[in-house]
């Protein structure tokens, strides 16, 4: 037969429920949407949306998302106050921090190869009429004698 935590719980002390019970809270207060953090921090969607440099109704569809990129969440955070770390969990192994994400600043020995993906990235990355930008001049290449006109 299944045992149903609730029949457990009743089956407690009063001072073991009254535990289970705080810690049970704790845990729930620990995860929060973006609109629950912001209530629990006091703040209006209008003061928010000021410390962004948008609109409240933006705010307002922010905390409505199930999917945010992670800068306009960092974004969001810095706004209330916070600072946002993103955590990676597996079962075989100790928690692990993500670092240089969103804007995060990269350990010192990674900051050098940070700037050069960047670099590289916008040099690929195509403009708003779709055409990529031109590339640097190291891509360009002499043309081989054979194919230039002779006088």
């Amino acid at each position: 037969m299944p045992i149903n935590v609730n029949d457990k719980i009743r089956q407690l002390r009063p001072a073991q429920r009254r535990k289970v019970e705080s810690r049970a809270a704790a845990l729930m207060a620990e995860e929060m949407t973006l609109r629950e953090l912001r209530k629990a921090r006091r703040l209006t969607q209008v003061r928010i949306a000021k410390t962004l440099g948008i609109k409240q109704d933006s705010v307002s569809r922010l905390e409505k998302r199930s999917d945010v990129l992670l800068s306009t969440l960092r974004k969001t955070v810095e706004a209330m106050g916070g600072t946002l770390s993103l955590v990676a969990q597996f079962p075989d192994r100790d928690p692990v921090v993500l670092s240089a994400l969103c804007g995060d600043p990269a350990p010192p020995g990674r900051q050098a190869e940070s700037r050069q993906m960047i670099s590289r990235d916008r040099q690929r990355k195509p403009q708003r009429g779709g055409l990529a930008k031109p590339r640097p001049a190291a891509w360009v290449h002499e043309i081989p004698p054979f194919f230039s006109k002779k006088p």
